[in-house]
Parts: structure tokens; C-alpha cells; sequence
């Protein structure tokens, strides 16, 4: 969303600090040859890790990765990448490897780091580039999670801030470089049928699932320090509800999207205790690097509200787990039922309109209304008109983002203001809650939810390709 106007210099030289790493081989690499693919990526691409590696297992690393995310990709593309890779090995408390870096990078002047490391090394790295001058013009990825709780984010920017400045800060949180996410920006401003309807005199409640029916997979250890209300409630559903929740942007550009997006998350009510449901699958304990009395929660629900003129009122109900029926990412907004009773089985009906959005695995948004079912008699039947929104050029979130990150274009990225705001919303209960509730594996989690949603449920059921269930 940058204009021509103000276009940033693009930069010269991408350095990623953690090449060894397992986001590397997972994401990075592929999103590198996808850059090249599209042409989008044509400076040295410097990889910086402490392994004990050459240029060549870099290489050998990054063919393999490629080779095993796109089977059918194109060699020639895949031999510019390798022939781009540069690489240095060393401590990231070593100064020495700072001025090695420094020596790699040569004559470019306009770096950018991307930081795919733990956030306990943050600091050191971004002294380590001070140090020698590589902060300057220069840009920095900063990877999630920005922080534990509120005091640690603030931290966090108080360390990256010292070198640089916030327009050359790019927060990372590869959901945001989802294109089902950027269609619900997308989707709210292109269309001027919405705005009438958007706010609390025709919407009674808001619902948005993020299920996986799969547990840690071997990352009990990450899990143990993140739990589902920091690893997903916090920012990945918290920035569904800004892009639903936030006002029109005042101007086109990536500016006025972040101030809209802080505004909501300002406005949201911090939430208690009694807003939220925690639940933890069985057998999470017994998986490796999960301490045996752990009361981490794999599962979370939570009902808040947005204290704006437009939202006064209106319950949002967020959930979010592993070991679920289904992996699906969805939303539910429920429209109030007409206030007249002209037909009396549309006014029976629990849920008589609604708009949802499916964002995994496969992209949708229906419109649900009742029809009248053929005869004599008025009488109908939910239904739904839906418009896929998924398609073969869909990028990889990361092949986006980079690519962003390195044409300064912020527009999909956090500011530090709304990652301040955001966990203020749940500062509160990181550590005042109940005991996690056991649910059992394929099920939606503890029925303690049901009473949290109340008579705004039952909670919608998404496993469904359709979605005319509930659950």
C-alpha cells in the first residue's frame, strides 16, 4: 500500500541470521526460490548461522529444502538462488563474526537482517551489527513472538529502538502474509454493501475458530513457554478481530491500516478470567519436553468485547486448539434476526443470517440467508452463496513478506503500538486463571465453552465443507 510517491529504496543485500535453523529449511528457502522464480530477488543473500557449516552445506541445505517443498521446480531457478547464497559461520557473541558479516556484505549499503532466531538473541545480534556500522540504512525482521507479556515486548522494542528507528523495524507474523487474511482487508473496504451493516445495530455476535487436529508434534519443549494463548489467541485472532473490527484507514497506506488496527486492539476490553476458557488435551504430558504437572493449555476460548461506538455491545467469541475435529480456520458473523415476525419458522430459527469467511484450508466467503422452500406453504431453509477465494498463485506467506520487507513496504507487518495494545487485551490472565480442563482428543475441547458463549451459541461447527453445522 505504498505509493510511487514515497517509495523506500529498495534493499541491496538480505542477510538472515539462524541459515542452519529449522524455519530456514521449512519456509525460508522455499520463499527465496519462489523470490527468484518471480524475479523478485537478484542481491546476495547472506546466511548467517553457528554450525560449523561452509557455503556448501548451505547450499546442499538449501537445494534439499527447495527440492522437498516444490518437487517440480525449475533447476535454472533453483541455480540462481545457490549461485546468490553467501555464507558466515560463528558465535553471535563473538565480535569477530559481526566484522566477518560486515566483509560479506561488501559494498551494499541498504542491508536487510532477518532475524529467524530465538528472541533471547535479539539483543546480542543487533548490538553485534551496530557494532560495526551494519545498522545503518539498513533494515531489520524481527520474527514472533514479540515478547511473553506486555513488560517483555516493551523490552524487546527498547532493544531493537537503540539501533533502529521504527520505520526500519519490520515485526514479522507470516499469518498476516496469508492470502485468505489480506482478502478480509480486502474484502471489508472494496465493497460499499458492508458498511451499512457492520456495526452493532445488525450484528449480534462475532465467532472465529483456528482448529488443528493435530497436537505439538515434537514441539512439546516451545510449546511449554508459549501455550495457546500467547503462540495463537494473541496475535494471530487478535489481528482477525482488528481487520473485521477496525474503522475505514484514513488514507492509502500502510500508516493509516496500523493506526485502524490500534485503535481496535485500544478498544478492547482487557480480559478476566471469567472471559476465557482454558483446556489442555490428554496425553499432553506425556509428550517429550512437557513437564509432568504442566498446566499449559493447548486450547483456549475467549469472549471479548470492543468498546467503540460501532461494537459497543457486540460479544466476540475466539477459539483456538490442538487435537480438534478438523484443521480449519474460519469466521462466523451472525446478523440479528429481522424485527418483525413475518414468517414464523425464520423467526424460530437460531441463526437465521450470516457471513463467513473460511481461511483454511480452503478460501470461501457465503453469504447464509433462508429461502422458501417450494409449495404452498411459507416456509424455508438456510442457505448458503459462496465465493471461492483460493487459487493456484497463491504465495507463500514468507516469499511475501521478505519480499515486502526488503521494498520497505510495512503495510503487512505490526507496529509496536499495536503489539503493545494487543497484549494489554490479555496481560491480565497470562497468569490469572483457572486450572487448564482436560479434553479429550478429536473433540472441540472442554464443554466449560458451551456456557462461556452462552445463548449467543451453540459454538459454529466448520469441519463441515459447507459449514451448515454447529457444534
Amino acid at each position: 500500500m505504498t505509493t510511487a510517491a514515497h517509495e523506500p529504496a529498495r534493499s541491496d543485500v538480505l542477510v538472515f541470521f539462524g541459515a542452519s535453523g529449522d524455519l530456514a529449511r521449512k519456509q525460508i528457502f522455499p520463499a527465496l526460490y519462489g523470490m527468484v522464480l518471480e524475479g523478485e530477488l537478484t542481491v546476495p543473500v547472506v546466511g548467517v548461522a553457528f554450525s560449523q557449516w561452509t557455503l556448501e552445506d548451505l547450499r546442499t541445505r538449501a537445494r534439499e529444502s527447495v527440492e522437498a517443498a516444490h518437487p517440480d521446480h525449475d533447476p535454472q531457478a533453483l541455480d540462481t538462488l545457490l549461485g546468490l547464497l553467501a555464507y558466515v559461520d560463528g558465535d553471535y557473541q563473538d565480535p569477530a563474526t559481526f566484522r566477518a558479516l560486515k566483509e560479506a556484505v561488501g559494498d551494499a549499503h541498504r542491508p536487510v537482517h532477518y532475524l529467524a532466531i530465538p528472541p533471547v538473541l535479539f539483543a546480542t545480534v543487533i548490538e553485534g551489527l551496530a557494532s560495526v556500522g551494519l545498522h545503518k540504512h539498513g533494515r531489520v525482521v524481527v520474527e514472533k513472538p514479540f515478547g511473553r507479556d506486555l513488560a517483555s515486548a516493551q523490552a524487546l522494542d527498547a532493544v531493537v529502538r537503540k539501533a533502529f528507528p521504527e520505520e526500519s523495524v519490520f515485526r514479522i507474523d507470516h499469518f498476516l502474509g496469508k492470502e485468505q487474511i489480506m482478502n478480509l482487508l480486502y474484502f471489508r473496504f472494496a465493497n460499499s454493501f458492508l458498511e451499512p451493516v457492520w456495526n452493532r445495530d445488525r450484528i449480534a455476535s462475532v465467532q472465529i475458530t483456528i482448529a488443528e487436529d493435530f497436537g505439538v508434534q515434537g514441539r512439546g519443549a516451545f510449546f511449554e513457554s508459549a501455550g495457546a494463548l500467547r503462540d495463537v489467541l494473541e496475535n494471530h485472532m487478535l489481528q482477525i478481530v482488528a481487520l473485521l473490527a477496525m474503522e475505514p484507514p484514513a488514507y492509502q497506506g500502510y500508516g493509516a491500516v496500523h493506526e485502524a488496527k490500534a485503535n481496535v486492539f485500544r478498544a478492547i476490553r482487557p480480559l478476566t478470567r471469567n472471559d476465557i476458557v482454558r483446556g489442555q488435551f490428554e496425553g499432553y504430558r506425556d509428550e517429550p519436553g512437557v513437564a509432568r504437572g504442566s498446566d499449559v493449555e493447548t486450547y483456549v476460548a475467549a469472549r471479548l468485547f470492543i468498546d467503540s461506538w460501532r461494537w459497543a455491545g457486540v460479544p466476540w467469541y475466539l477459539r483456538t486448539g490442538k487435537h480438534l475435529p478438523a484443521t480449519v480456520h474460519e469466521v462466523i458473523v451472525e446478523f440479528k434476526k429481522p424485527p418483525q415476525a413475518l414468517f414464523d419458522d425464520a423467526m424460530m430459527a437460531q441463526h437465521p443470517n450470516h457471513l463467513r469467511f473460511r481461511l483454511q484450508p480452503d478460501g470461501e466467503i457465503a453469504l447464509g440467508a433462508r429461502v422458501k422452500t417450494p409449495g404452498e406453504e411459507f416456509v424455508g431453509e438456510q442457505r448458503e452463496l459462496i465465493a471461492e477465494t483460493s487459487g493456484v498463485a497463491d504465495r507463500r506467506p514468507y516469499e511475501r513478506l521478505l519480499g515486502d520487507a526488503m521494498q520497505g513496504d510495512r503495510a503487512l507487518f505490526t507496529s509496536e503500538e499495536s503489539v503493545e495494545a494487543a497484549w494489554r487485551v490479555v496481560d491480565g490472565v497470562l497468569t490469572d486463571h483457572a486450572p487448564a480442563i482436560r479434553y479429550a482428543p478429536g473433540t472441540w475441547g472442554p464443554t466449560e465453552a458451551d456456557t462461556l458463549i452462552g445463548g449467543d451459541g451453540p459454538w459454529h461447527d466448520p469441519s463441515t465443507p459447507t459449514s451448515h453445522g454447529r457444534k
